[in-house]
């Protein structure tokens, strides 16, 4: 009888198993434990571990020896670092600037429904394409574009009779600024002006054909309804632009290699995090810069946001 019953407590016991195996809240947490492992090793550990060395004194070989805010007091005291960001707001203003201005007149003309079914498709392809060049290969084309002696840039303006003699683009700091905001606002105006068309066929057409029927001109339209519904995709564009900016390391970095006079005049905050981290060796200071760099991103998002929404709370009120 002990062992009927023995027998009984095991098969429960293994058919409690069989249905743990296959309760759903198990198979749910087993399928997100992959991404859930990947995001806390390459995601969350990198950032703790950063925040933990940035209160440090650490090369990279050595043990980190605890430092408390010292860094952090560092960071408000150098004045490279600064000039730095002056360099990154000076060139992302361009940029953004340009990349705005530009999508936004694309999206004026094709949104408009003649141009819109004529090979709209084809136009967006065209304007995303630089998007698609790795920015070492953009670096090295205007690099060599712009070059003062044998640049196919200044050739061209000289051709035209814009210019008498050539210009030096790269040894020239507002030059160089310039051209760097340009070439980033080349690069991105055509995801901009997808967000934008990607915007406006969102709204509801029924808009549209009402403003017909009242009289509506063309700019009318797109001040009255277009513009004022664009407002969440050009909150979203703005954003992205501006951490994407203040982020900014590839172009100028790649443009200036070897040539340190050029390097002042470009040199953004996460080129100055780079130099510091990787060929100064100050691993913990270079943590404390991107922490600050973080919270400075986290303020102007929460800028703009406020920016772009008070206007209309109040006019809700």
């Amino acid at each position: 009888m002990e062992k009927k019953a023995g027998g009984k407590v095991k098969a429960a016991d293994k058919t409690k198993k069989i249905k743990g195996l296959h309760n759903r809240d198990n198979m749910g947490y087993a399928f997100i434990a992959p991404f859930v492992l990947v995001f806390l090793t390459f995601n969350i550990y990198p950032v703790a571990r950063t925040l933990y060395l940035s209160f440090t004194d650490y090369s990279g070989f050595n043990v980190p020896t605890w430092v408390g805010l010292t860094n952090y007091i560092r960071v408000f005291k150098d004045k490279l670092l600064w000039e730095a960001f002056g360099n990154t707001v000076n060139i992302w203003s361009i940029n953004i600037f340009l990349q705005l201005g530009i999508a936004f007149l694309l999206t004026i003309v094709f949104s408009d429904m003649k141009y819109r079914t004529r090979g709209l498709s084809i136009f967006r392809a065209l304007f995303y394409l630089p998007n698609l060049i790795a920015a070492t290969s953009v670096a090295y084309l205007f690099k060599t574009m712009l070059d003062w002696k044998f640049g196919s840039f200044n050739q061209i303006l000289r051709g035209l009779g814009i210019i008498s003699e050539s210009v030096d683009w790269m040894g020239t700091p507002p030059l160089l600024r310039t051209s760097v905001g340009v070439i980033g606002a080349w690069m991105w105006f055509g995801n901009s002006f997808i967000m934008l068309m990607a915007g406006v066929q969102g709204i509801n057409r029924d808009y549209y054909e009402a403003a017909a029927i009242d009289g509506a001109g063309r700019w009318k339209v797109f001040g009255k309804i277009t513009l004022p519904l664009l407002k969440p995709i050009m909150l979203y564009v703005a954003i992205t632009s501006l951490i994407g900016g203040l982020q900014l390391f590839d172009i100028p970095y790649l443009m200036t290699l070897g040539q340190q006079k050029q390097v002042r005049a470009v040199n953004t905050a996460v080129m100055h995090l780079y130099t510091m981290a990787f060929k100064n060796r100050q691993i913990g200071y270079a943590g404390a810069i991107a922490f600050i760099l973080f919270f400075i991103i986290c303020i102007c998002s929460i800028l703009v946001y406020l920016m772009m929404y008070s206007k209309k709370r109040k006019e809700e009120d």
